[in-house]
């Protein structure tokens, strides 16, 4: 039936349940015909071990795998993902073509009273998975001892008001998607904390001969949001870059113009490399190419041998 509900995929967190249903609402404000989307929990291998970092495990696929999977059997329909957990290559069959608008993109500090990296006690212990937040707060204190921290927000949150880390970060895209703005610690801008490739921005995936589906989310695809990710993913596709690779990236849209700033580093932060490219925003693919072509000719082969 052409009216049938559609079946949508995701992770059981908070966060990714919050997002699907902020999905399942645009679907039906933007085509009442159909009928309710139902939900379909999927428990991921990244959900299910949380004992060791990203990087041991097998890296960012471990929070799709299972999804596509049931895409590509055809249980479910369509898939939300947080696209900064997407891999740049997706499995054949299966596409990204419809990204919601994106949110902040920043992260922000937990700190107590410290509203900068700056502003961290010399030898402060912060507490994070994330080796690009960790190489930047190396790169800029040295004296600081980053720890692994996983866990959703309310876990780390718990962790860091129990004393068992003196700082951590979050993105603050996902402490407002789940209505948690208030509880925010101080947003650090790019200039001190690149974000992660298309952090904060929202992707549907599908399967690439689903008609129907693709054309259903055409109206909610946000154009601009698509041009940002489409540069900062063609950046990170460049560098290969997985779990052990600490690269950040950042496209912004202003008066006509993207502009691209994107950084590789060592995870030790004692080695970083940045680029910036500005250009036409129907280049954005291309431009994202070139800016991680140079960085990799910057880093040179040694560097990211040791990185890999």
């Amino acid at each position: 039936m052409s009216d049938a509900p559609l079946r949508i995929g995701t992770r059981g967190s908070r966060l990714a349940l919050a997002q699907t249903n902020m999905v399942r609402d645009l679907l039906a404000a933007t085509h009442s015909h159909l009928a309710p989307a139902e939900i379909t929990v999927i428990k991921t291998t990244g959900d299910q071990v949380r004992d060791r970092p990203l990087a041991d495990i097998g890296g960012k696929g471990l929070f799709t795998k299972e999804i596509e999977e049931a895409l590509l059997a055809g249980r479910i329909d369509l898939a939300v993902h947080s696209m900064k957990d997407m891999p740049t290559v997706l499995p054949a069959g299966l596409v990204v073509d419809c990204l919601l608008p994106r949110e902040d993109p920043r992260d922000a500090l937990f700190a107590g009273a410290a509203a900068s990296i700056a502003d961290l006690p010399d030898g402060a212990v912060v507490g994070t998975a994330s080796l690009r937040r960790a190489a930047q707060l190396l790169a800029r204190r040295p004296d600081l001892k980053v720890v692994p921290f996983r866990g959703n927000v309310d876990t780390r949150l718990d962790k860091l008001a129990a004393g068992a880390v003196d700082a951590t970060l979050l993105a603050v895209a996902g402490l407002k998607r789940l209505g948690m703005a208030d509880r925010m610690g101080a947003i650090l801008e790019p200039e001190e904390m690149l974000p992660a490739v298309a952090q904060g921005a929202v992707g549907i995936e599908c399967r690439a001969d689903d008609a129907r589906t693709r054309g259903l989310l055409v109206p909610l695809n946000h154009g601009d949001t698509a041009l940002r990710v489409a540069a900062e993913r063609a950046l990170l596709r460049v560098l290969d870059g997985n779990c052990r690779t600490p690269i950040a990236a950042l496209a912004e849209l202003a008066d006509g113009v993207l502009r691209l700033r994107g950084l590789l580093a060592r995870p030790d932060g004692s080695q970083m490399v940045t680029v910036e490219r500005r250009g036409e925003p129907s280049l954005a693919a291309a431009l994202g190419r070139d800016a991680g072509a140079e960085l990799k000719q910057a880093a040179g082969p040694e560097f990211l041998a040791a990185i890999g």
